[in-house]
């Protein structure tokens, strides 16, 4: 096997520059769209309530409905 070649500093430090960008990039996107998720997880939870209700709803009409003394 070969020796390791030397890597050029300047590549070093476009390298490190790149990773330090990327990861400061994450971290702002990140903390951009976290509110976003929060709210909508908030507004499915609404969604999901009212949604359970109207079959529990449901449900209970149906249950009303085969009970009658007319069958």
């Amino acid at each position: 096997m070969a020796p390791p070649v030397a890597v050029s500093p300047l590549i070093k430090t476009a390298r490190y520059s790149a990773l330090i960008v990327g990861i400061l990039y994450g971290k702002k996107r990140y903390d951009h769209l976290k509110p976003i998720a929060a709210e909508e997880r908030r507004i499915e939870e609404e969604e999901k309530k009212a949604r359970e209700e109207r079959e529990r709803i449901a449900k209970q009409l149906a249950e009303a409905n085969e009970d009658t003394i007319l069958k």
